[in-house]
Formats: C-alpha cells, sequence, structure tokens
C-alpha cells in the first residue's frame, strides 16, 4: 500500500490526523532501508501503529497467500493489534488467532487464506501443525512486546515458528523494554535500531507519584479511602497475587464501588468482559495482577494504584504505562504499610492526605449481555438500532458496543438499565429471540 493511502486511511477510520516524531522516524526508516527494524519506546507512545504503517507499506496487493505474520504474547494483545490492522488494511483480509475459543471457528476462518494473521506463538504453531494454515510463503514478521515474546516460555515455540518462515526478507522487533541480547534464530537482517527510550516527554514525566502511607498491613481501609479521594476518572488498582485481587474486587464490591476482576485464572470471555465494563462507563476500577500492565485496550486511566510494591522496576515501570498514554498526564499512587521499605526505583514526589468523600460515585453505565455475536450475523448497528427503536431510550444514550464471535455488549445508561432490560427482552432482535441480561 501507498504511504498516502495509508496515512488518509488512518485519519478517517481512526481520526490521526498527525504521526508522532517516533512513528514518523520508524516509517521513514523503514521506507528508506531494505533491513529489518527494531523499535524501541515506551508504552502509550503508539507502536502499535508504527509498526501497522511499516507493514502495510511493504505488502503486496491482496493475492490469497498469506503474507503477514505479526506475534504477540497475549490474546489481549493480538485483538487490539488485529483491530487497528483491520481499520488500516482496507482489501486485505486480517485474522486473528489465540487460544481460549474454539479451534473450529480459527479453522472456518482460515478457509479463505488471510493477508495477515495476528496471533499468539503456541496458537499459531498449533494451526501449523493441524494443516490449517500454510507459513512458508510469509515475507513479513513483526514481533510485538518482544522482550515478553523472546523471554518469557516462548522460546522453543518462536524457534519452531520461524523454522516453518524461511522466506522472510524483513521484520520488525518492538518493546518498551531494551532486550540486551536478540536471539540468533531471529535471523535479523542489517537491522537498524531507532531507540526512543530516553528520550523527551516520557510518560514518566507526565505521572505525578503520590505515597499513601497506610495504618496497617493489610490495606484495604486505606484503598477504599484513596478511592473515596481521587476526582473522579479511573483507576487500576494492581496487586502482586490472584487471589489477592480477587480479594480487593469482593472488598469493593460490598461496599458498593464498582469495581471488575481481571486475572489470568479467568476464562478469555470474564476478562473480555471486564475490560469491556472498565471501558464503556460500567466500572471505575480494574482490579488486576501486572497482566493487565501490557497489551489490554483500554481507554483514558487516570490513576494507577500500586495497592502491592511492584516486584521489579520493569514491572513498576509498565504499570505506571497504563496512564499518561499519548501526551495525558496521569498520578500513580503507592500505598505503604507500617515498615515497608520502598525501592530505590521508586521516586515519590509527595505523601498524599487522603480526604475521603462519605459514599463512592456510581459509575454512569450498565453493560448489556447479548447471547449472540459476529458468528450469528449480528452487528454494531444492529444492536444499536435494536436498542433504540426497542429501549425506550435515545440513540445518543447509548454509549459504547462490543460485538464478539458468540456475544455482544452493549452500555446503557445505569439508572434506565433495568426497564430499559424489561423492554428488550420481550422484543426480537432481527426477527429472532436473543437472550439479554445485565452484566454484574
Amino acid at each position: 500500500m501507498k504511504t498516502k493511502d495509508i496515512l488518509k486511511i488512518a485519519s478517517d477510520r481512526m481520526g490521526i490526523d498527525s504521526l508522532n516524531e517516533m512513528q514518523v522516524k520508524a516509517l521513514g526508516t523503514w521506507k528508506s532501508g531494505g533491513g529489518d527494524l527494531v523499535l524501541y519506546s515506551p508504552t502509550g507512545t503508539g507502536k502499535t501503529l508504527a509498526f501497522a504503517l511499516c507493514l502495510l507499506q511493504a505488502m503486496k496487493p491482496p493475492m490469497q497467500q498469506l503474507q503477514a505474520v505479526v506475534l504477540a504474547p497475549s490474546r489481549e494483545l493480538v485483538m487490539q493489534t488485529a483491530e487497528v490492522l483491520r481499520l488500516l488494511a482496507t482489501g486485505y483480509k486480517v485474522t486473528p488467532c489465540y487460544g481460549g475459543h474454539a479451534v473450529g471457528d480459527e479453522k472456518a476462518s482460515l478457509t479463505v487464506i488471510p493477508d495477515i494473521i495476528v496471533a499468539t506463538p503456541g496458537r499459531l504453531l498449533d494451526l501449523q501443525r493441524r494443516d490449517f494454515i500454510n507459513l512458508n510463503g510469509t515475507r513479513l514478521l513483526v514481533l510485538d512486546e518482544m522482550d515478553k515474546a523472546l523471554e518469557l516460555g516462548f522460546e522453543e515455540e518462536m524457534r519452531q515458528l520461524l523454522k516453518r518462515m524461511p522466506r522472510l526478507n524483513r521484520r520488525i522487533l518492538a518493546s518498551a523494554t531494551v532486550l540486551e541480547i536478540i536471539p540468533d534464530y531471529v535471523r535479523l537482517h542489517d537491522p537498524v535500531t531507532i531507540n526512543v527510550l530516553d528520550g523527551s516527554a516520557q510518560p514518566a514525566d507526565r505521572i505525578k507519584v503520590w505515597k499513601v502511607n497506610s495504618a496497617s498491613k493489610d490495606k484495604l481501609d486505606t484503598l477504599r479511602d484513596l478511592l473515596l479521594s481521587l476526582d473522579g476518572g479511573k483507576a487500576i488498582v494492581f496487586a502482586n497475587y490472584r487471589e489477592s485481587a480477587e480479594r480487593i474486587h469482593q472488598w469493593l464490591t460490598r461496599r458498593d464501588i464498582d469495581s471488575v476482576l481481571y486475572h489470568g485464572a479467568l476464562d478469555q470471555q470474564e476478562r473480555e468482559c471486564a475490560v469491556a465494563m472498565f471501558n464503556n462507563g460500567s466500572a471505575n476500577v480494574l482490579v488486576s495482577t501486572d497482566l493487565a500492565s501490557r497489551g489490554l485496550d483500554i481507554d483514558t486511566v487516570e490513576h494507577i494504584i500500586h495497592y502491592h510494591v511492584p516486584v521489579s522496576e520493569q514491572t513498576y515501570v509498565h504499570r505506571n504505562g497504563r496512564t499518561a498514554r499519548v501526551a495525558a498526564t496521569g498520578e500513580a499512587y503507592v500505598i505503604v504499610a507500617p515498615d515497608e521499605q520502598l525501592p530505590a526505583w521508586i521516586s515519590i514526589d509527595e505523601p498524599l492526605i487522603l480526604n475521603p468523600v462519605a459514599t463512592a460515585s456510581r459509575a454512569p453505565m450498565a453493560t448489556l449481555y447479548f447471547q449472540a455475536g459476529k458468528k450469528e450475523k449480528l452487528s454494531r448497528g444492529d444492536i444499536m438500532g435494536f436498542i433504540a427503536n426497542n429501549g425506550g431510550i435515545e440513540a445518543s444514550e447509548i454509549g459504547r458496543i462490543d460485538v464478539r464471535d458468540h456475544y455482544a455488549l452493549a452500555a446503557i445508561p445505569r439508572q434506565q438499565a433495568q426497564a430499559t432490560l424489561k423492554r428488550l427482552q420481550a422484543a426480537k432482535v432481527k426477527g429472532r429471540k436473543v437472550r439479554i441480561s445485565l452484566l454484574k
């Protein structure tokens, strides 16, 4: 694709009128050379768009043959990247592949050979071994979050996958963390490295860090007071353990603080629904392990709360990277128990004096769950029209709509949720009954 055409699509479909300095440099370097690109840039600076632009600039016209593979270490990052590429890659088929849903659905989606596959390493290797996809002709490869993909348990899978792509001629490696050694099996060719991690306007420069003293080792009361002291906005609470995240979430829920839970032991749909409710205004707080510190498509987050002190500086950086994205500012809070010592790499601006209000403000929206999705031929437009025509609310009041393979979610005003649900349950969607409920 021509660069000017890609940029016009980015403007029309994503509202991106200009590229930032890193993206301009990445695209210019990629276009001017014939080798590989290694891109280091902070979280929230638009790496996905940068490598997507480079990838599409090198694509040949659609030819019913797999041209490019994008590998990412988590299903959430796969879905996010695939959505960006689908918006930009007009005329190309983009297929995401990841664990946690039916292999049969992916087999069906691969019946027509995609131009681009976005996948987790394990899933793509499994599909290749089943002969559902042929990787032999792949020319272009992107390794996103390469520090995780190349270090944390994916090495053998990565070796096997790269052996199955012998015709690769260009690679893009992207990360917010510098990898000291890039393994030989990646087979980099004439690489050029762009490193803007030490540049100006880092996310850390736009984040104010507060110390929040807890009167006891158990920090739940302090967390509540902190949340009730915040002046609006969304907050992510990070805990070091799944059990802790669950305990925090349950404790907040019993106190009418609208929170959702996210960690690796939840199934895929539970995780997707948690992120959707956080994004669409049905929850003010996301309680998570460090799984949420990278790769999630989360809208503007104003507050990062370290319920537990992070286990490493890298973890701390990635947690804070969930706020102050692009050019925004953000705030981080480190809750410190008596006698708990902070590591030297946490630099506190000042301690915070808590001033909690009496009761928490409820999230403005509620989420409708439709037990039908893309595979049942349900679209965002179908759901918008159905709610507006049958729910007793205006189309302008309907919030974000997310449509997955076999279910869909729609945000509606919380105060009208029960009445709207009752009306919709009596109606039909595209001539058929669909089970609808409110997500808790």
